[in-house]
């Protein structure tokens, strides 16, 4: 039973041998669609993947915490694509023509990269829950150093949980013996259906509700203290950044959920769904890391403007131009990121633990020289 992307599309290929590969006009139609939409998938995820990881590493206003959380998921899903061609040939060809050492490397980078993905989402679910529950820790625990530390344990925790794949993954012939199927080679099928409930747990269930408990709470507090002074500037800027997080977490459970469907009903209800289904639920899954980049550049501003930034540069031809892009890019990481901030209480008048760079000083255009006077606390700092 196929717990994972790669291993799915294996299972497709060996159910059906090379004599099937001809098939009639409708079914070589059906694969060509499918292949056609496997490179689109292919091909967005990586273009888009590739900009966010540019972007957020080019422009120093973009290295916020939440940010590098997003920096970390665009890792996982440009890893994830790299997939994609192998998957897509074995279910063109109904047949695994790459060997055992790359069966087990595809099959091993695909299951790092899918838990790394939903272990991404469920972190910064819990940032999210953290700047807005818990605005006064923020300072502490909202910080790239610490979020490039949380980022190493997902993927320690994803290599982990991932580890039973690279090791009983491989090649083995078709019952026809005219094909080889790359696979996971469980000693008995025991093993394969406890696997299957592992991976839909660990991959899906428990995050996707550690997930919606985050976000319950978070609806919570922004019930009880909406009526709080000081309360509707935080609750505009947070709100943001809160709807895209939300929004990507709900895009991930509309394109995973099929995928782990097909996989419990193919063990309950072994040899039911044919190939179509099998590809039909892949091809969703791997559409979600494409999703992602589409997803912050129409929520984000920061993210929209940086990839108009860093398109308007591909385009520009001239060295003129150039330097006005550059410009453009200073005047852009200028912009602080309005959701990434600190809180201190109400009357620490030296700011202690706050973050936040210094407000600007005042000129008064009467006077020849600046001056600072103290004032309010930032606009950006939750006071209570």
């Amino acid at each position: 039973m196929p717990p994972n992307s790669s291993a799915a599309a294996g299972e497709a290929g060996r159910r059906q041998g090379p004599a099937e590969q001809g098939g009639t006009a409708g079914e070589i139609a059906g694969m060509v669609v499918i292949q056609c939409i496997y490179a689109l998938v292919c091909l967005l995820g990586l273009l888009g993947n590739s900009l966010v990881i540019f972007v957020i590493l080019r422009y120093a206003k973009m290295k916020t915490a939440t940010n590098i959380y997003l920096l970390n998921l665009a890792i996982a899903d440009e890893l994830f694509m790299l997939s994609i061609p192998f998957v897509a040939t074995s279910a063109a060809l109904h047949h695994w023509p790459f060997g055992r050492a790359l069966c087990r490397t595809v099959l091993g980078v695909d299951g790092l990269n899918m838990f790394t993905s939903v272990f991404c989402l469920t972190v910064l679910s819990l940032d999210r829950y953290i700047a807005v529950v818990h605005p006064l820790r923020a300072a502490t625990y909202r910080r790239p150093r610490v979020a490039k530390m949380v980022n190493g344990g997902v993927w320690l925790l994803s290599l982990l949980v991932a580890s039973p794949i690279p090791v009983f993954a491989g090649t083995a012939a078709t019952r026809d013996g005219q094909a080889v199927a790359c696979n996971l080679l469980w000693p008995s099928p025991a093993w394969s259906a406890a696997f299957v409930v592992y991976t839909t747990l660990l991959g899906f269930l428990l995050p996707v509700s550690a997930m919606g408990l985050c976000y319950l709470l978070i609806v919570g507090k922004m019930r009880a203290v909406a009526q709080r002074v000081g309360w509707e500037q935080r609750r505009r800027s947070e709100g943001k950044l809160t709807r895209l997080v939300l929004m990507v977490v709900a895009v991930f459970v509309v394109c995973w959920m099929p995928f782990y469907v097909v996989q419990l009903v193919n063990l309950l209800l072994p040899g039911r769904l044919d190939a179509t289904v099998n590809n039909a639920s892949l091809i969703l899954s791997y559409s979600n890391s494409c999703a992602n980049p589409i997803l912050y550049g129409f929520l984000s501003e920061n993210f929209r403007h940086s990839f108009h930034g860093v398109l308007r540069r591909c385009l520009d031809a001239s060295l003129c131009c150039c330097h006005a892009g550059d410009r453009d890019g200073d005047e852009d990481e200028e912009e602080e990121e309005p959701l990434d901030y600190c809180a201190v209480p109400r009357g620490d008048d030296k700011g202690k633990g706050c973050v936040c760079p210094p407000l600007p000083c005042q000129q008064d255009p009467l006077h020849p020289q600046p001056c600072c006077k103290p004032g309010p606390l930032l606009t950006k700092t939750t006071t209570f």
